[in-house]
């Protein structure tokens, strides 16, 4: 499996998420820069967090006009998995690709910690190395992870399962539901605001962010053997 890694101006994790990859799960990933007009030769595309364009105006709200965005787009649409961490899952959301929008944390401070996550959904392309429920623990680090929708989109959430993760203990930023990370309605596209990039390995605290690029190699295979 051949992973995209998108760059825009000001990318932080970006490292963190080849180094996921090609370290972690043993496929190829090569970094894409925002001006790039094709995505043509990959199976996956990941938008890593940071600051892009330094988050004015609002979060993701610049590089979601970036040239790459308009195919990563119709990558979404063909159904190939997409996924954002943090900064990605605002440019996602900000894209139109995924519903809601995220504000500033609750408390109006930028947070970076380890948090306890639990896994609402271990049936997506993302999610299936995990048990249901289970918990996990994963890193944070954002000032505007604050995820809202208004009831109706809430409700379409809930009644579609595509909440993917929720805060287990302890809501770092006051997202609505506790929501970590949700996913589209056919099931490519996944945006969560925690790092499962910076949980891969043991030395770094924990290593339950593997399971889920484990998860998106191992459905990738999966549905190309069945083609």
């Amino acid at each position: 499996m051949r992973f995209a890694v998108i760059q825009f101006p000001g990318s932080n994790c970006d490292v963190d998420l080849l180094h996921a990859i090609r370290d972690g799960v043993g496929e190829e990933a090569e970094y894409v820069p925002h001006t790039a007009e094709s995505l043509d030769g990959f199976d996956g595309v990941l938008l890593p967090g940071g600051f892009s364009y330094g988050d004015y105006l609002r979060s993701g709200a610049i590089s979601r006009f970036s040239n790459v965005m308009s195919e990563v787009t119709r990558f979404a649409e063909e159904g190939k998995p997409v996924f954002g961490t943090c900064n990605g899952f605002q440019i996602l959301v900000e894209a139109g690709l995924l519903p809601g929008a995220l504000q500033r944390n609750e408390n109006l401070h930028f947070i970076c910690k380890t948090v306890e996550l639990e896994v609402v959904n271990n049936q997506t392309r993302f999610t299936t190395e995990y048990n249901d429920r289970e918990l996990l623990t994963i890193p944070v680090a954002h000032g505007e992870g604050n995820y809202y929708c208004d009831e109706e989109t809430l409700a379409e959430l809930k009644a579609n399962d595509q909440i993917v993760f929720t805060y287990a203990s302890d809501n770092p930023n006051g997202s609505v539901e506790n929501i970590a990370g949700i996913i589209n309605r056919q099931g490519n596209v996944l945006g969560m605001m925690p790092h499962p990039e910076r949980a891969i390995e043991d030395i770094l605290g924990s290593s339950d962010g593997l399971r889920f690029f484990e998860s998106m190699v191992k459905n990738f295979v999966k549905e190309t053997a069945e083609v």
